[in-house]
């Protein structure tokens, strides 16, 4: 029955498109009353296939940056020209579209379950845990489920693995683009971290202007490319390459710096 079709995850079909129905509903205004987003590049969402599509972008909190995509996405798809007026897009959201993240964030409370359910790919992270430097090896099962993702739809990744700007990309999500040849599509986005704290629940101030450019897909030689090209190429994409620091907006500087106090303070 097609109440209880499920996609490659065990997932319902029918309880996911009503959660992100839902969701869409409670977070729209954030994006459209209490901050404006502007958006490039819808065209290019409307040219991708169907699957096999791996969208690469830089991170500022944990939820609006990946909320703010399916809004986008989902607009693009319905027609909208860079703009989310008028939510009817979401009656009819694209169900197999998945994100990345740690698995221990989406296991924290009833909401991030929810959340995980509306489409997370929860994946062990190798390089900390619990707010702990950690060193573990890469679960092959989650570079698995990964592909799954891929196979079915598409999925959302910030290789960063961190809010925090300018980090080192991960070189895992090299391995995966080798390993799967998607379509590598890079996604710029800004004023997330001025608008909302940093876990992406709470809009912190208003009149934020908040931004999502959507990029052409980048050329990969998935053969002949060494990880560490692709990395740079990715890191140049999603303007997170050292020199981009000589270009920092004095905004964004200072609410990076708002952020590690609070962080501190927290400590």
């Amino acid at each position: 029955m097609t109440f209880f079709k499920r996609n490659p995850f065990g997932h319902i079909l029918f309880l996911k498109k009503w959660l992100i129905r839902i969701m869409a509903v409670f977070t729209h205004q954030r994006y459209k009353k209490f901050n404006k987003l502007e958006i490039e590049g819808s065209e290019i969402i409307r040219s991708l296939p169907d699957r096999n599509v791996l969208f690469v972008s830089n991170h500022q909190t944990y939820f609006a940056d990946v909320v703010a995509m399916f809004h986008v996405f989902n607009a693009s798809l319905s027609g909208r020209e860079n703009n989310i007026k008028n939510i009817g897009y979401i009656w009819q959201p694209k169900l197999n579209m998945y994100y990345i993240a740690a698995a221990e964030t989406m296991k924290k409370s009833l909401l991030t379950k929810i959340f995980a359910y509306a489409g997370s790919i929860s994946i062990e992270r190798t390089w900390r845990a619990e707010g702990q430097d950690v060193n573990r090896q890469v679960k092959m099962s989650d570079i698995s489920n990964i592909g799954v993702a891929l196979d079915d739809g598409w999925v959302i990744t910030f290789p960063q693995g961190t809010t925090t700007p300018w980090k080192p990309l991960r070189k895992g999500t090299a391995h995966i683009i080798k390993k799967y040849r998607p379509i590598v599509v890079p996604v710029v986005i800004d004023g997330f971290r001025r608008s909302f704290d940093k876990k992406g629940l709470r809009v912190k101030k208003k009149g934020i202007l908040q931004s999502i450019v959507i990029k052409e897909p980048l050329d990969i030689d998935y053969e002949n490319e060494s990880f560490e090209s692709i990395i740079e190429k990715l890191e140049y994409a999603i303007e997170q390459h050292p020199s981009f620091l000589k270009v920092i907006s004095k905004a964004d500087l200072l609410a990076y710096e708002e952020e590690n106090k609070q962080r501190k303070w927290k400590v």
